[in-house]
């Protein structure tokens, strides 16, 4: 793995033998094809290979799933899930897309615009509420 910490536009690869049980981090791209029980934490850009198994959450800049993860994922650019990955956990990204043939068990939070929620929310199904004329000679 590339070690030198200076240069952002690293290309770290770690093949479908690798297992590793902890935190890994990295700058620049990472390839993971192999085994992990821990979190990968992040700003460059993951990408899980087919024989990925991940028990950990993700947080990282952007993200390419493939393989089977356990675990929330959470991007602060871009979720990419490709077909035959099967996640289990909650994603949050500004962007998604996901494939046909995906298995996600889990809730998803998109929010393109970042634009915060409103306090009161209205409820599907509820009229919005006008003041009541006045009966006549009152």
């Amino acid at each position: 793995m590339n070690t030198n910490n200076n240069n952002n536009n690293s290309k770290n690869v770690l093949n479908g033998d690798v297992e590793v049980k902890g935190i890994i981090k990295f700058s620049g791209e990472l390839t993971f094809d192999g085994k992990l029980e821990g979190d990968i934490n992040s700003e460059g850009a993951l990408t899980l290979g087919d024989n990925a198994i991940v028990k950990g959450n993700i947080e990282v800049g952007s993200v390419t799933v493939r393989g089977k993860i356990t675990g929330n994922v959470n991007a602060k650019d871009r979720i990419d899930i490709k077909a035959k990955t099967e996640l289990f956990g909650d994603i949050r990204a500004p962007k998604l897309a996901i494939e046909e043939g995906v298995t996600f068990v889990g809730k998803s939070e998109i929010n393109p615009n970042k634009v915060a929620p409103s306090i009161n929310p209205a409820r599907a199904g509820d009229a919005p509420k006008v003041a009541a004329p006045k009966p006549p000679g009152l």
